[in-house]
């Protein structure tokens, strides 16, 4: 199962680190990024699978995370 949760997250987590890198947050990505790990794979536990709606979704989560600090 870990596996599968890999590859489905590879390309949103690539999406949203450049993304981060675009707006001059790359280094907020990286300290944030197990934090993000671990919500992305929540999600795909919950039944997401759609790269777009994780790159979504982890993107809001790097909002609220980024407001926090």
């Amino acid at each position: 199962m870990t596996a599968v949760i890999v590859n489905v997250l590879e390309k949103p987590i690539e999406r949203i680190r450049e993304t981060c890198a675009l707006v001059g947050a790359a280094d907020k990505f990286e300290q944030t990024l197990p934090e993000l790990e671990t919500y992305l794979a929540s999600e795909v536990a919950n039944g997401e699978t759609s790269e777009t709606r994780l790159t979504y979704n982890g993107l809001c989560f790097l909002r609220q995370a980024f407001a926090k600090s």
